[in-house]
């Protein structure tokens, strides 16, 4: 069945940049690990390092995941926009390509969630 709108719906996406303060949303997706059942979302400075994204952000936020003490970051198979990706930690987000509103998919082999379960 078909529905036809009876107005014109306008709305102003709440999400832009400019409403982030110099931040910037980052969408994070670890593949095997369902316990995180979608990417999440966190807010990181475009000058921040990838370094200090790994170490003060995504650390962090998986650190309840049990698969979380044994992944190696820097060894894991990395993609920005489903593009393949190598970050390089000294290097900042900006300068790395991540921009508002990305997403990192990180996978680590070996690692498939609790029990090899993918959650």
């Amino acid at each position: 069945m078909s529905v036809n709108a009876i107005s014109e719906y306008k709305a102003e996406p709440k999400d832009r940049v400019e409403n982030f303060h110099g931040m910037q949303l980052l969408y994070i997706y670890w593949p095997h690990h369902l316990m995180f059942c979608s990417p999440f979302a966190v807010m990181v400075a475009p000058d921040m390092t990838f370094g200090d994204f790994l170490e003060q952000v995504l650390k962090p936020a998986v650190a309840s995941h049990p698969d979380s003490a044994r992944a190696d970051f820097l060894k894991a198979e990395w993609k920005l926009n489903d593009e393949p990706f190598t970050p390089d930690v000294s290097a900042t987000m900006k300068d790395s390509g991540i921009d508002h509103k990305s997403m990192l998919t990180v996978t680590t082999p070996g690692l498939d969630g609790i029990s090899g379960s993918g959650s």
